[in-house]
């Protein structure tokens, strides 16, 4: 494909990643007025975001594997309405448990764009190329992360928040058209045998974990029954899963012998730790904008650009630097320094923090990051047979994604105990009773609270915030160790690998 083509091709690629990473930017910002309205709690809080996480992580793979079967861009098309739906069925909420359901079909729809846009690209340009596209989608990223917010704030201060929901809509109907005109790819048919034993195994496992972890300490105590037998039972099925994936599945979800690549292996380490700490920290910011810092949803929105702004400029720029040089690993490695240094000089913050500051901390933030996620999906691709090219980068995503669900749940656990626990001894040196707890574990309207109770809120949030990014800290740096042992590879120039070129076409290459 020519450049002109494949940019044709990228544009409707791109309002698709587009619409997927907006589903969750938008609404970022109005969540804390989402909770309160809908008479939620923190544990809500935190669901709303896991339940799109968790569906998107289960399906991601199987997307991947249907890739391989059907046409691509009838997948990505099915993956918009889908998502669509989702949309509408979470604007007409009247409840949390509504709400958290229509989340969950809004992430599989985003699990299809997800793991479909990497796999489509890949098909159309080499890995060398890859790099100044790859820029691309991070630099939509970075526009739906800082235009998300902005949109969601101004839609909750004017129309009400149930337009965050609505807005993806006309995005996810423009992406479809462009689709449909832009987007010819041959359709490469094969037997494929979906895995959806281990799917669903994979998926209950760690669901069972991640509702242990988000609701212990407030439903139930750490040490108890139910949290043992929550754990127990999570790890007999995930057990099951991996039994499945090696011994029972004809083609399993989530293939081993990928694994014996040890980039793919390290990539995929480091995929679940970066998840971890990116997203189970960078969610909570927004509410502590508004919480800690009596921000309005729009201001609160104004503060992502910060971050977005490193994130922008570092993938765009890493981008174009390795397509040109065909080198990568100096990026990873500086990349997820950044991202530890970045966390690290979050993990300081509190209500009283200067906002300059803070902004400050964000962008080196966005900068360790930018120049981190896409690079790591490359580094799989360059290894990968074109053949393994949907399960390869879905693999990558899932394990990210995973790591993003349980960095949520369980940083949103720690979050939530620490709030509470603050909150019930501010409220008891004022002599205020908190009875079963529920007022220290809820999500305050600040506006209508007295000064002094509002005061113990803000701290608060305000230092359990930093202390989520100090625990997210580890987790980077595992990621980083990583990094450091994954094999440098130069990118190849061919979509194919050598392997898998006939022979006539590896002597034309050789004599070249």
């Amino acid at each position: 494909m020519t450049h002109r083509e494949v940019l044709e091709a990228l544009s409707g690629l791109l309002l698709a990643m587009f619409v997927a990473m907006l589903s969750s930017t938008v609404v970022s910002n109005a969540l804390p007025r989402i909770v309160t309205d809908l008479e939620g709690s923190q544990t809500g809080y935190t669901w709303v975001v896991v339940a799109t996480l968790l569906t998107m992580t289960a399906t991601t793979p199987i997307w991947g594997k249907l890739a391989d079967l059907f046409s691509k861009k009838v997948l990505v098309q099915t993956a918009l309405v889908i998502f669509s739906a989702g949309s509408l069925l979470a604007g007409f909420a009247p409840n949390m448990e509504v709400l958290i359901g229509a989340r969950a079909i809004q992430g599989l729809g985003v699990g299809g764009l997800t793991a479909l846009v990497q796999v489509v690209i890949a098909s159309m340009v080499s890995p060398r190329e890859r790099g100044r596209y790859s820029g691309y989608i991070g630099a939509t990223f970075a526009l739906a992360t800082v235009s998300g917010p902005l949109v969601g704030g101004v839609l909750v201060d004017s129309v009400g928040w149930r337009w965050c929901f609505f807005v993806g809509i006309p995005v996810a109907v423009v992406a479809f058209a462009v689709l449909q005109k832009t987007l010819h790819l041959p359709v490469i048919k094969r037997e494929v045998h979906i895995d959806y034993l281990g799917a669903t195994l994979i998926v209950g496992g760690v669901s069972l974990l991640l509702v242990w972890v988000s609701l212990a300490g407030n439903q139930f105590d750490w040490v108890s029954g139910t949290s043992i037998g929550l754990v127990i039972a999570g790890l007999v099925v995930l057990a099951a899963a991996v039994y499945v994936e090696m011994r029972v599945a004809r083609e399993p979800v989530i293939p081993m012998r990928l694994f014996r690549d040890r980039t793919t292996s390290l990539a995929t380490m480091a995929s679940v730790l970066i998840g971890v700490a990116m997203f189970g920290s960078t969610v909570y910011l927004s509410q502590y904008f508004q919480l800690a810092r009596g921000m309005s949803p729009t201001k609160a929105g104004l503060m992502s650009i910060a971050m977005v702004g490193g994130l922008l400029i570092s993938s765009i720029l890493t981008g174009r630097i390795i397509s040109e040089t065909g080198r990568w690993k100096r990026y990873l490695v500086g990349g997820m320094v950044l991202v530890i240094v970045g966390l690290g000089l979050l993990a300081q913050i509190d209500e009283r923090t200067p906002l300059l500051v803070v902004g400050l901390f964000m962008s080196v933030l966005g900068l360790g990051l930018g120049a981190t996620m896409q690079n790591l999906v490359l580094a799989v691709q360059n290894n990968t047979a074109q053949s393994d090219m949907g399960a390869a980068s879905s693999v990558v995503a899932f394990f990210r994604s995973m790591g993003g669900s349980i960095g949520v749940s369980a940083l949103g656990a720690v979050l939530s105990h620490q709030v509470a626990e603050k909150v019930t001894q501010g409220l008891t040196r004022l002599g205020i009773a908190t009875g079963d707890g529920h007022q220290s574990h809820s999500i305050p309207d600040l506006s209508s609270l007295p000064g002094p109770v509002r005061a113990i809120f803000e701290n608060a949030f305000g230092e359990a915030t930093g202390h989520i990014f100090l625990v997210a800290v580890p987790f980077a740096v595992l990621a980083l160790v990583c990094v450091l042992f994954i094999r440098e590879v130069p990118l190849r120039t061919t979509i194919l690998r050598e392997d898998e070129l006939a022979p006539e076409a590896t002597a034309e290459l050789n004599s070249r």
